[in-house]
């Protein structure tokens, strides 16, 4: 985020997060994953938590730092210049754990959440299904009540972490015969014999975090590791949609800046007729385009975090959310994109990460929901607004000359 919206403490954070980013993750690290010869780096999230840098936004007494969205947001932006593999195994902490947080028991945050926040345990979201991608609460991963247990059954997919995680947060229908919104449960599910990754996807980017399909046969779940109320998961994955959408909307910043950063610089070096290339007017205006995407970007990815810090309400946080995630990861692709019309040809090899970055940033507007259903939300959220408020500001149609005919206004 800019300087001029942080505190002394963010500030403070922001260099605690670059120290790591820059100290800390070797490049040999990043071209290994890409490469899919690392699958799942553990070392680089146990790093993370020796800087006391996960989970942020938990409290103290599990090992977080109690701090707002607008400060997390703040360091998600310099993870995610790393990319979208590293970005996101460092915010599934912050995912997975909100669930925890909100609706766990006492003993599942000592359990699982501080042990993660310590580096100790590393955690994943299994929330996709083969025959469900945007349509959630059509799943049909079932988890069948058995005495103090459960059992669960059935399949997610495009899960990061799949190798490698050692517990994941799993959606499972726990009343098959119920409507669908009050039929889903969610659960905190350990790696065991009957949880295999039976496929690992050749991604097209964002490699290297063990991005895979789950197979759950005949799990047992302990009852205990319930995450809120049985049938109760749609008000868990209601809530869940803030982080998600946050942290991707965070790393999208962060990922803008680094390809901006790298085209900028190549275009004071690069010469071309005699000049550095910044002195053509088809590269520093493409240049220009590119901050001012980044800082629009900046700027509603942190309007969306004071929303949800202030607890403002649901519907218009759920709209701000949505805008951030669809602003943040359309900016971020398209400054991606300047950046190798930038530097031209060379941008497409890997002498430079530029082409990386586009195989990465392009999934960001896929994933935690495509932007099209945040397009959905955005204008079911702004209608329900609009409905509610009515014309407590001044009405604007009666200002037109002939407002007064009323013959004229015809809606049927």
């Amino acid at each position: 985020m800019l300087e001029c919206m942080m505190t002394a403490e963010q500030k403070a954070l922001r260099d605690e997060v670059r120290a790591f980013v820059k100290e800390d993750v070797d490049k040999q690290l990043l071209r290994d994953m890409d490469e899919d010869k690392i699958r799942y780096p553990r070392e680089y999230l146990q790093k993370a938590a020796a800087r006391s840098l996960l989970g942020l936004r938990f409290p103290e007494k599990y090992g977080g730092r109690g701090l707002p969205w607008t400060t997390e947001i703040i360091a998600l932006e310099e993870v995610g210049v790393l990319g979208t593999s590293l970005g996101c195994l460092y915010s599934l902490v912050s995912i997975v754990g909100e669930a925890i947080n909100k609706f766990g028991s006492e003993q599942l945050k000592e359990k699982y959440l501080k042990p993660t926040i310590e580096g100790k345990l590393t955690t994943a979201e299994a929330l996709t299904e083969p025959r469900g991608g945007s349509d959630f609460f059509g799943a049909t991963c079932t988890a069948r009540k058995d005495g103090n247990r459960y059992i669960l059954n059935g399949q997610k997919r495009f899960v990061v972490g799949s190798e490698g995680a050692d517990y994941f947060m799993v959606y499972a229908r726990t009343d098959p015969a119920g409507p669908p919104h009050k039929s889903i449960s969610a659960f905190i599910v350990d790696r065991c014999p009957e949880v295999k990754a039976e496929y690992l996807y050749g991604l097209m980017g964002t490699r290297g975090g063990g991005t895979g399909r789950l197979v759950f046969n005949d799990v047992s779940v302990p009852a205990e590791n319930l995450l809120g109320e049985e049938n109760g998961g749609s008000a868990i994955f209601y809530q869940m949609m803030i982080p998600e959408r946050m942290t991707s909307s965070g790393g999208a910043l962060g990922m803008g800046r680094a390809a901006l950063e790298v085209a900028a610089r190549y275009s004071t070096r690069r010469k071309a007729f005699n000049t550095e290339i910044k002195n053509f007017q088809a590269v520093s205006f493409k240049v220009a385009d590119s901050i001012t995407l980044l800082d629009t970007a900046r700027g509603i990815v942190y309007l969306a975090a004071c929303a949800v810090d202030a607890g403002d309400q649901a519907g218009r946080s759920r709209r701000l959310v949505s805008e951030a995630k669809k602003v943040a990861t359309e900016n971020a692709w398209i400054i991606v994109n300047n950046a190798m019309q930038i530097m031209g040809g060379i941008g497409y090899t890997n002498v430079y990460p530029i082409e990386k970055m586009l195989r990465d940033v392009r999934l960001i507007m896929i994933w935690t929901g495509t932007n099209e259903i945040m397009d959905l939300i955005i204008q079911h959220e702004y209608y329900k607004e609009l409905a509610a408020e009515g014309y407590k500001a001044r009405d604007i149609e009666l200002d037109a000359a002939e407002a007064d005919q009323v013959d004229e206004k015809i809606y049927e």
